[in-house]
Formats: C-alpha cells, structure tokens, sequence
C-alpha cells in the first residue's frame, strides 16, 4: 500500500522507530523506521525474541508490505565523539525523516523522545514488545546491522564479527586481546580501551574506513534506495 492510497482510505501513517547495536564494542548503531499500514506480516514480534532466520524471512515481508521503510546507521567515530545514546537517538532521528512517506504520528521504542521531529511522537517503553510497527523496526534495524556485521568481519578478520556481531562475547574478547582494536571498534567503551591501551594509538579517520557500504541497496516499500551511513 502507498501512502496516498492510506490517507484515501483514512489510515493514519503512524511510523515506528527503534534501533539495534548500543550495547556492542564494535559497529554502528542502526535505527529503522516503518510504516506499517493496515498491513502486518504474520508473527512480527520484538526483533530479540525470533531467531535470525524469521527475522530475515520477516524483513523480506516487510520491506514488501510496508507503506515505508527506512533505515540509517551512525558510525563508531561518531558514536565515540558523543555518545551511544546521542547516537542511538541521532540514527532514529535520520531514518524518520528518510522515510519517503511523512508520518503523521511516530511511536519511538523506549523512554527517551526523538530530539528534532518535526511530527508528534510518543515513546513507548518495551515498545517492541506492545506495538507492531515498532516490532517491525527492530526486525529490519536488526537484520541490516547484523548483515552489515557480516561483510565487516570479511574486512576485518579475526575478530568473529559475523558471529558475535560486535558484543562483548568471550570470543571477542579473546580477539581484542590478541588483535587489539580495529577502526570498527568504539574506543569509548571501556574494555575496548583497555584492549588498546598497551598498544599504539590507532590511526581511525572517521570516514576512510566507513565507505564500504554493505546495505546501501536496501530500499523502501517503494522502491527508494534508504541506507546511508550518517
């Protein structure tokens, strides 16, 4: 369903948004928003609670279904020059307004609102778990940063990105300590800095390492391309 054929037969376009990636060492965080419509695919639940293969089976529903996707990521340089909540909010802030069909209304996963929408919102505390279209944001926020992990673990390998998705597993921390820190990793956080700091400091631009793009085809329920690093 576009949006004009919602607002035709008066469906509000009221947008979820929630992100994935606070808590890891290592990687972007990512914040999808989705417009659901009258259309909810079949078992969408808080992203946590499916296994990764319904989760990507319900990311192909979605993006099929939706009125509107969008999703965008915040690098590990910013994430580092703020913080992951500033960066988590910044990420939900951009994918809401990527979305190529305004929502009238967005339901923001958690307690915190979105600084800088232009539209009413509301969160939602354990949104993911209450609301659909929230539930279905944590499904595509988790799909693309999970994929966007995997190809990272074939730049940088070694570090078993592409099974622990950059959190703080007993396999990453072995790595860290063989390998110390790579540019994907967020210096901020305290175990990482501890990897890193019997070594040299690392040389990160925050730009010359976040150009590879693994889902920058990602696209909307319409066919925009809305994947972009910010």
């Amino acid at each position: 369903m576009t949006g004009v054929q919602a607002r035709t037969r008066g469906e509000p376009l009221v947008a979820g948004v929630d992100e994935a990636g606070r808590g890891p060492w290592a990687g972007p965080v990512v914040a999808a928003a989705v417009i659901l419509g009258s259309t909810v695919p079949d078992g969408v639940a808080d992203s946590k609670l499916l296994t990764a293969a319904r989760r990507e089976a319900l990311y192909e529903q979605i993006l099929a279904s939706a009125v509107a996707v969008a999703w965008r990521a915040v690098s590990p340089r910013r994430i580092d020059a703020t913080n992951v909540l500033e960066a988590s909010l910044r990420a939900m802030r951009e994918a809401v307004h990527a979305l190529p069909v305004g929502p009238e209304h967005v339901l923001v996963d958690g307690p915190w609102p979105v600084p800088g929408l232009s539209v009413p919102q509301e969160p939602v505390v354990s949104g993911d778990r209450l609301c659909p279209a929230i539930a279905a944001a944590s499904i595509v926020a988790k799909v693309v940063r999970d994929r966007m992990m995997a190809t990272w673990d074939r730049v940088y390998p070694g570090y078993g990105f592409a099974a622990h998705k950059g959190y703080g597993t007993r396999l990453h921390r072995d790595a860290l300590a063989r390998l110390g820190p790579c540019p994907l990793h967020r210096m901020s956080f305290a175990p990482v800095r501890a990897a890193a700091a019997p070594r040299l400091p690392l040389e990160m631009s925050p730009n010359s390492h976040w150009d590879v793009r693994p889902e920058a085809n990602i696209s909307s329920a319409d066919g925009r391309n809305v994947g972009t690093p910010v």
